[in-house]
């Protein structure tokens, strides 16, 4: 059977140059209709996470999430997976700055804006924020991060910078890091604490 990673490689392959009779079928056998665009895989871990915790089976109900790489590829994949291309609806989330990015790429692909839901900074800042910054240190502790949070603290770069501010500097100092905690940030969160761009995604899928 098909799976929603095997559509993501043939998106990926097929947003690089390659064919895109593989993303179409597969589209078809999956029975999609929505996906939901994102810059990078720690948003993607996010999303998953949230939709496990409520109860939400995105593959069932049509809904791949897509990461894009960064948002200057918004372009390229709305008019592969949108009207132009595969026809699918088209939602997402994107950091403030990325806006204009979204908005260009979706108006040329003929697609809606509207599904768009913005963060003010990133993800991780609305997700630090509804967490609170005492919370998040313990869970770097809890992870086993404490004594590398510890040596980043101690760097002049940091010194006098508020706290959240470090500690999403921190999330992306390390690769995987962000993907790992875009995870465990989200399934921290208590049910009426989740950020609202992340509220509003979920309640138009």
């Amino acid at each position: 059977m098909a799976d929603m990673n095997a559509f993501r490689e043939a998106v990926g392959g097929w947003a690089s140059g390659g064919p895109g009779g593989p993303a179409a079928a597969l589209a078809v056998d999956l029975g999609l209709r929505t996906a939901v665009l994102v810059e990078g895989l720690s948003d993607l871990a996010a999303v998953e996470t949230l939709a496990a915790q409520r109860g939400r089976d995105l593959a069932a109900e049509g809904v791949c999430v897509v990461s894009m790489g960064g948002a200057m590829g918004v372009g390229r994949y709305a008019g592969l997976l949108g009207p132009p291309g595969l026809g699918l609806r088209l939602t997402g989330l994107c950091d403030a700055r990325e806006r204009p990015f979204y908005d260009r790429g979706l108006r040329r692909a003929g697609a809606s804006t509207e599904g768009i839901h913005v963060c003010a900074a990133d993800l991780e800042d609305e997700l630090v924020r509804a967490l609170g910054t005492a919370r998040v240190e313990e869970i770097v502790r809890a992870e086993g991060d404490g004594r590398a949070w510890d040596t980043f603290l101690r760097q002049p770069a940091q010194h006098g910078r508020p706290r959240d501010s470090q500690l999403r500097r921190f999330l992306g100092t390390k690769k995987g890091r962000k993907i790992r905690y875009g995870h465990l940030l989200v399934a921290a969160l208590d049910p009426g604490r989740v950020p609202a761009p992340l509220s509003a995604l979920f309640a138009g899928l």
